[in-house]
């Protein structure tokens, strides 16, 4: 008889083709899918070539998606485009996305059903931890690991310890996942799960979709976190239908199982939060943020960029328009969000109200291009980081929001709440 565990714990112990397996303990484990993106692949592929290897583990469970410096913004980057696409053609890479196709690697490969519910995800990219919204176990590593998972399909691993977070009690208007993360941060740190498994629970989350969902996971790394999981349930079932319905396995972390500790968090009346430079961390409800002139609004990237994101922006636009001086940038997670945004009438509520819309692509995210800060300059951002220089200058300042706050600061041109227009 097994013994009791966490589903991040049944999942590795499944890939490490173990009955169970302990928090602490050292396993190789099988690679379902290895991922990787216009900046890391190179690097991976030049790891892979050093091993010698003559051929990747399966061409078919390698992602390989150009997003970060897309549509290429300059020769140095298109070098690195060119170089991975080469790559994989010669190899025969099943899942290679280009412009057209493509969008921010954490949003396509879900949408595209390439991360499925108990499988083991690895990619060389910190916010790959964000399919563990599927109740996959999902985590990010170096480009050099990635380049021996290429060749090998296995990586070694240490078991981690579970912290387990219970969210209770109904929150305020206008509060998505986002902010729920957000709030956590403020409550545990940006070091308060250093290599621990965040387990996302309790009952204020049932009723959360998969777009919120995919928000909370992807920022788990932002505590320091080796991965963070929710367990899956009929909104994931009812995801996984339209994209990889009879496959997947559908885990539970056992009632007896051993956690290194549950934080309680209690969401009931909570307002949309914000978090203040220079860290995901420095958290306040948005009602007790100092009204901040703002030069810049982005709402994207891989953890606000899916439709319901644009959605809420939308909701909040219609009728409006941002104020003059703050400049509002709109980048869709991926061509499918693109469409969805277009067909059901946001693109137009957006450019109505002053919004440049981007091409799917991380975009300004990390200080790349389509949205770069000049020194002085203050920005909302619907990403994950805020940090010194993350959006560009260094002397440039980033405050972090969900999509709903972003889009209501636009208009006011300073930080402010939905609830104020």
């Amino acid at each position: 008889m097994t013994s009791p565990m966490t589903i991040t714990e049944k999942i590795l112990a499944a890939h490490a083709e173990r009955d169970s397996v302990t928090p602490g303990e050292l396993i190789e484990v099988r690679v379902d899918l290895a991922l990787a993106n216009d900046i890391t692949a190179p690097l991976a592929i030049r790891v892979f070539e050093e091993l010698g290897a003559q051929a990747p583990f399966d061409p078919a469970r390698i992602a390989l998606v150009a997003d970060h410096f897309v549509p290429n913004k300059d020769i140095a980057s298109a070098q690195q485009v060119a170089f991975t696409a080469d790559f994989a053609l010669r190899h025969g890479i099943v899942h290679y996305f280009e412009l057209g196709d493509s969008g921010i690697e954490h949003v396509i490969l879900p949408e595209k059903g390439l991360v499925k519910p108990g499988d083991l995800v690895i990619g060389a990219d910190s916010h790959t931890c964000t399919y563990g919204a599927l109740g996959a176990f999902s985590t990010g590593v170096g480009s050099t690991d990635l380049g021996a998972i290429m060749a090998t399909g296995a990586i070694w691993l240490r078991v981690p310890e579970t912290i387990r977070l219970e969210y209770t009690g109904k929150p305020g208007p206008w509060v998505g996942g986002k902010d729920l993360i957000l709030h956590t941060l403020g409550r545990i740190g940006v070091e308060g799960a250093v290599y621990k498994a965040l387990e996302f629970t309790g009952d204020a989350l049932a009723s959360l979709g998969m777009d919120h969902r995919f928000t909370m996971a992807n920022m788990a790394i932002e505590a320091g976190a080796k991965n963070g999981i929710f367990e899956p349930d009929e909104t994931t079932r009812a995801y996984m239908k339209e994209r990889a319905p009879a496959s997947g396995s559908y885990l539970a972390t056992d009632a007896e199982a051993s956690w290194e500790k549950t934080i309680q968090l209690s969401v009931d009346g909570m307002e949309p939060q914000v978090a203040l430079p220079h860290s995901p961390d420095h958290v306040r409800p948005v009602s007790q943020v100092e009204p901040v002139p703002l030069d810049q609004v982005f709402i994207g990237s891989c953890t606000n960029g899916r439709i319901t994101d644009l959605r809420d922006a939308a909701a909040v636009l219609a009728g409006r328009r941002a104020a003059k001086g703050t400049r509002l940038i709109v980048i869709p997670g991926s061509q499918a969000v693109y469409r969805d945004a277009l067909a059901e009438g946001i693109l137009a509520t957006l450019l109505e109200a002053g919004a440049v819309i981007g091409p799917p692509c991380c975009g300004p995210c990390l200080g790349g291009h389509m949205g770069v800060l000049a020194a002085g300059e203050t920005a909302v951002s619907t990403t994950n980081r805020n940090f010194v220089g993350r959006m560009g200058h260094p002397e440039s300042e980033v405050y972090l929001s969900g999509p709903a706050v972003a889009a209501a600061s636009a208009v006011l041109g300073r930080i402010g709440s939905p609830e104020e227009l």
